[in-house]
């Protein structure tokens, strides 16, 4: 009996696997017997996976390595640079769209991504053929494509105090970022804004700790169970800058730190993050994206993260001693996939260069890759085939009037009532008024940023 319940578990371990949903499967009255297969399955998983890593590591030459490291954006990295190149990772940042078209359909973004993915798999110029992953700013809904839904940012969402719909929120947005056959997204933000004169206070869900610890994992494991790569950012601290500067310095000891900024990465590790992005801002005058404390020690050894730390927008260009296309710094504290969104090609040959003069090891590279294809491989990206295939499988999802219903539950419930002097509210319905200020029929400054564009 247990010895074909244990080769059933290992029939079925690549299906239970599928989107790392199996980690939440309920368990009610499955008894023992089950739980042992479930353990078995992971670790079964695990090692596959992890002898699939050594094998693809042993057989990819150092520019091979370096490339999958290299994440560009779309403006300035075309199919053909990654056939060339074999790049790990494009991006879109806020205001980039297919052909630059901001009314670029849903098809178009469809079409792209399958062009970036035959040219990352085409051997024939010399890459290693390793699908390539697709990142994108959806903080708060896929802000970026014309037609999607568009949630509520982190600040008014924090004043519902309800994790629940925070997960409901991150499966419907993680849904609609498939439907365009992107692979990731650069969310959730669990920054703590202490200070409201930092300008983006508003994608902080709230300046109490404890409320970013109860919803980064509720977001994280509702994502991820879609089959969307996470990220947990911005890593460490950028709600906590002296007078609220943005990408300024957070002064305060490791074990405040970590108290009054941390939290989040807790539930968030503990929910599977497979990505964290470092911040812009330092830490005791020191930037992060070159600590090493941080980055390894504390990140990894302390926290227990697995995945790849990607860096921010060429956030290692801010490391002293460093440029937007050079490093070794920041890849030596930890950084293992390196947003340089325009000089991406400068960057892969000189930490070519780096690693042949001995700055970089070659065992920090094969550290950095094996952690990038471990992801790709635990989120199903290098057998799944055309990211058009996943995307046909949602096809109407975005904008959904589900979706659309769902944010607006998310507005009504945000809400917040500070006064009602002489109880005006509510207003009588028979009655009529004006509405004034710049924002009273701009639906730019209604939605915020991060809409569209980037400043929104």
């Amino acid at each position: 009996m247990i010895s074909s319940s244990g080769l059933w578990f290992e029939s079925r371990c690549s299906v239970m696997k599928r989107n790392d949903g199996w980690r939440k499967v309920r368990l009610y009255g499955l008894g023992l017997l089950m739980v042992i297969g479930l353990v078995a399955c992971s670790d079964t998983q695990d090692s596959d996976i992890s002898a699939q890593v050594a094998r693809d590591l042993a057989g990819m030459t150092l520019e091979q390595k370096v490339a999958q490291m290299i994440q560009g954006e779309i403006k300035y990295v075309t199919p053909d640079h990654v056939r060339k190149y074999g790049l790990g990772s494009v991006l879109n940042g806020g205001g980039s769209f297919p052909d630059d078209d901001k009314y670029a359909s849903v098809a178009e973004w469809v079409a792209l991504a399958d062009e970036y993915y035959d040219a990352s798999v085409d051997r024939s110029q010399g890459s290693a053929g390793i699908p390539t992953i697709w990142g994108t700013d959806a903080v708060h809904g896929h802000n970026n494509v014309i037609g999607a839904t568009l949630f509520p940012h982190n600040v008014a969402l924090g004043a519902v105090r309800d994790p629940e719909l925070i997960g409901r929120i991150g499966t419907a947005t993680a849904r609609e970022v498939r439907a365009t056959a992107i692979d990731w997204m650069f969310a959730p933000t669990i920054a703590v804004a202490t200070d409201l004169r930092w300008g983006r206070a508003y994608e902080s869900f709230s300046s109490d700790p404890d409320v970013v610890e109860s919803y980064a994992g509720a977001y994280v494991s509702s994502v991820q169970a879609e089959g969307v790569i996470a990220t947990a950012k911005h890593y460490i601290g950028d709600g906590g800058t002296l007078r609220g500067t943005d990408q300024g310095n957070t002064r305060m000891p490791l074990d405040a730190l970590l108290s009054r900024h941390g939290k989040g990465y807790v539930t968030a590790i503990a929910a599977d993050v497979k990505t964290v992005m470092a911040s812009f801002n330092s830490w005791n005058g020191d930037k992060i994206h070159g600590n090493r404390e941080l980055l390894t020690d504390v990140l990894r050894g302390q926290l227990g993260f697995e995945g790849f730390v990607v860096s921010d927008w060429n956030g290692i260009g801010q490391v002293a001693g460093c440029e937007d296309d050079r490093c070794a710094k920041a890849i030596n504290a930890g950084i293992d996939m390196i947003m340089v969104p325009e000089e991406w090609e400068s960057m892969l040959h000189t930490t070519v260069a780096q690693v042949e003069a001995g700055e970089i090891s070659l065992s920090r590279i094969d550290e950095a890759v094996s952690r990038i294809l471990k992801v790709k491989y635990e989120m199903g990206l290098m057998s799944r085939g055309k990211p058009s295939l996943g995307a046909a499988e949602l096809e109407g999802v975005i904008g959904a009037p589900e979706h659309r219903a769902l944010a607006r539950e998310a507005v009504r419930r945000s809400l917040v009532l500070l006064k009602n002097n002489n109880g005006l509210l509510p207003l009588n319905p028979a009655g009529t008024y004006a509405i004034f200020g710049e924002g009273a029929d701009n639906i730019g400054m209604q939605s915020g940023g991060w809409t569209i564009t980037w400043q929104g």
